[in-house]
C-alpha cells in the first residue's frame, strides 16, 4: 500500500412486545362449582433478526487470501566509498559486490476463478518477488507464479495449484453510485483478515500520480497498509473493486482509500490470459487539457475537454480525419474533461476496437468513429509527460 504523494448497518432497537393472553369470558353460571382455570401465560414474540452483514462475508471472504513475498535487494552503501580519491586517500579497499538483504511484505489477493487457481492482486505487491507465498482463509498455504502484471495500472494475476477454493463472483463497477455500501476485505499490517464497512464516495478518480492510467474509485472504507489487492465487495458480495491506495497525510487511514474498478481489472485479465500482457492501442493524436487561455485562442465556449494539437501521420487518428484544434469531449458517451481522462479512457481499450469520440470543431459537435490501432513507436521517442503540469499527452 502506498501514500498519496505516492456498516454496519445500525440495528433496530430490540423490542419485546409481550401478547397477554386474555381469560375467557364466563358463558353461564354452572350448577356446581367450575373447576379452577389456569393462569394465563403471556405469549413472546420472537424480535425480528438483527441486519448484519455476517452471512454475506461467510460466503465472501474465503476467496480472498493473504499474500506474503520474499524479494532480494542489493544495499546501497555510501556512494563516497566508491570514489577513486577517496579510495586512495584514506586507503580504503576496493569496494566489493553490494551486500544483499532479504526483504519481506505483505498484501492481499482476490481468487476470481476457482477451478483454475487464478487470483488478482496489486502489481506492486508482488513485483521483483522472488517467492510469493498465499495463504487462505482456512490456514492453507500454498506457492503462487506470476501469470501476468501490467504495472501501468498496478493489476497483476497470478495462480495456484489448489482444489477446493471459493471465488468473488465479479459485479458491474459501470452501475455503481456514490452512496453504495461496500465492504473492504484483506490483510491490514499483517494482522489476518479484516473487513471494514463504507460507501462509495466518488468515482472516477484521476490525475492522482499513482499509475500512468487512473479510474479509480473512491471509498471511505477503512483500507490501511497490507490491504494491496484486497476485495472491495457491494453487500451482495460481488466483487466491484481491487483496493490499491490510500491518502495518508500522517501516515494513516484518514477515510480516503481508492481501488480500481473491476470491470478495468477483468479486462486487462482477459488481455494478460491470451497474451500475457497487456497490449495497448493509440490514437494517434497529441492533446492537451483545455484551459481558458487555450479556449480562447479556440474562440470556443468549451470549457471543459482534451484539445488535439497534433495529428501522427498514417495513424488511426488520420485515417478517421481527426484535425488539429478538434476538442475532444466525450468517448463512447463517456465524459472528458480533460487530457488524462482521454488518455485513459484510449489507453485502456483493445486494438482494432472501434470508439465514438464526441468532438467540437469550429464550435460544431460532431461525431467520429476511430479504431484503436497500434502503437506507432515514435511513442519511445518522447519524453515522459509531467502529470503535474498541462504537458501535452501522446495517445
Amino acid at each position: 500500500m502506498r501514500r498519496l504523494i505516492s456498516l454496519s448497518m445500525a440495528g433496530p432497537l430490540r423490542r419485546l412486545i409481550p401478547l397477554l393472553g386474555l381469560l375467557p369470558l364466563a358463558c353461564s353460571v354452572p350448577d356446581t362449582p367450575p373447576a379452577a382455570t389456569p393462569a394465563s401465560t403471556p405469549i413472546v414474540e420472537q424480535p425480528p433478526p438483527v441486519p448484519s452483514l455476517a452471512p454475506m462475508l461467510e460466503e465472501a471472504t474465503p476467496a480472498v487470501v493473504n499474500i506474503a513475498t520474499e524479494s532480494t535487494v542489493a544495499m546501497r552503501g555510501n556512494p563516497l566509498l566508491d570514489d577513486p580519491f577517496f579510495q586512495r586517500f584514506f586507503d580504503l579497499p576496493e569496494r566489493q559486490e553490494p551486500e544483499e538483504q532479504r526483504v519481506q511484505s505483505l498484501g492481499s489477493g482476490v481468487v476470481v476463478d476457482a477451478v483454475k487457481g487464478y487470483i488478482v492482486t496489486n502489481h506492486h505487491v508482488i513485483d521483483q518477488a522472488d517467492s510469493i507465498t498465499i495463504t487462505l482463509r482456512d490456514g492453507r498455504s500454498f506457492e503462487a507464479t506470476v501469470v501476468g502484471s501490467d504495472p501501468d495500472t498496478d493489476v497483476a494475476l497470478i495462480r495456484i495449484d489448489a482444489e477446493e477454493l471459493v471465488a468473488l463472483p465479479l459485479a458491474d463497477s459501470d452501475r455503481l453510485r456514490v452512496g453504495d455500501y461496500v465492504v473492504a476485505i484483506g490483510n491490514p499490517f499483517g494482522l489476518g483478515q479484516t473487513v471494514t464497512s463504507g460507501i462509495i464516495s466518488a468515482l472516477g478518480r484521476t490525475g492522482l500520480g499513482l499509475e500512468g492510467y487512473e479510474d479509480f474509485i473512491q471509498t471511505d472504507a477503512a483500507i490501511n497498509v497490507g490491504n494491496s489487492g484486497g476485495a472491495l465487495v457491494n453487500l451482495n458480495g460481488e466483487l466491484v473493486g481491487l483496493n490499491t491506495a490510500i491518502f495518508a497525510p500522517g501516515g494513516g487511514n484518514v477515510g480516503i482509500g481508492f481501488a480500481i474498478p473491476v470491470n478495468l481489472v477483468a479486462r486487462l485479465l482477459d488481455q494478460i490470459l491470451t497474451y500475457g500482457e497487456v497490449r495497448r492501442g493509440q490514437l494517434g493524436v497529441r492533446v492537451q487539457t483545455l484551459g481558458d487561455e487555450l479556449s480562447a485562442s479556440l474562440d470556443s465556449n468549451a470549457r471543459r475537454g482534451a484539445v488535439i494539437d497534433q495529428v501522427l501521420p498514417d495513424s488511426a487518428a488520420a485515417r478517421a480525419g481527426l484535425r488539429v484544434g478538434d476538442i475532444v469531449t466525450g468517448v463512447d458517451g463517456r465524459p472528458v474533461r480533460n487530457a488524462s481522462d482521454l488518455r485513459n479512457l484510449i489507453g485502456l481499450r483493445e486494438i482494432g476496437e472501434q470508439v465514438a469520440l464526441e468532438i467540437l470543431r469550429d464550435g460544431d459537435p460532431i461525431t467520429v468513429r476511430v479504431a484503436i490501432a497500434e502503437v506507432i513507436r515514435i511513442r519511445a521517442t518522447l519524453p515522459e509527460p509531467d502529470r503535474a503540469s498541462n504537458a501535452p499527452l501522446l495517445l
